[in-house]
């Protein structure tokens, strides 16, 4: 399936979507088409249209704030779908660098994930007191940053748009 990076009115990346929902936003005349997929299209019986790469809403969409949701599958997109400890991608999950035991809580620099095994060899340590160095410390990625490296897909056209010279 193919992505379409969707920007608001001031050219600020506003989200992802289907080339689909982004061709009927531009036959509906809600968006303009800023970028095309090369060597793609999008055909009907009677005519071929430009397969949409970047496209630009016509009203701006005001966006109090933009922030990376903190669920399960954006933990595993952040951390590169592989186990922080000994780099596995088998049977993941997640763990807590400072166990909710000892206070620690649910948060994008707490939260890690970690395969089966390390989690359970680790269990209610910190990551020191085990021996179990991680990969990287967690941290919380900026929208932009997200869109750009974990949205699963980047088009040399939506580089510009995304903080990318």
């Amino acid at each position: 399936m193919r992505r379409v990076l969707v920007l608001n009115q001031d050219y600020s990346p506003l989200s992802v979507c289907s080339a689909e929902r982004a061709f009927l936003l531009l036959y509906l005349e809600k968006a303009e088409l800023v970028h095309d997929a090369p060597g793609h299209k999008f055909r009907s019986v009677n005519a071929d249209f430009p397969m949409p790469s970047v496209i630009r809403l016509q009203r701006y969409i005001f966006m109090p704030y933009k922030g990376v949701l903190l669920n399960r599958q954006n933990i595993f997109k952040r951390d590169g779908q592989q186990c922080q400890y000994c780099g596995r991608s088998k049977d993941l999950t997640l763990d807590h660098v400072l166990p909710k035991s000892r206070g620690g809580k649910s948060s994008w620099s707490n939260l890690v994930t970690a395969c089966q095994r390390c989690n359970s060899v680790k269990g209610d340590k910190t990551p020191e007191e085990a021996g179990m160095p991680l990969f990287q410390k967690p941290f919380k990625p900026s929208y932009v940053m997200f869109v750009r490296n974990f949205s699963g897909f980047t088009s040399e056209e939506w580089l510009k748009y995304l903080g990318v010279n």
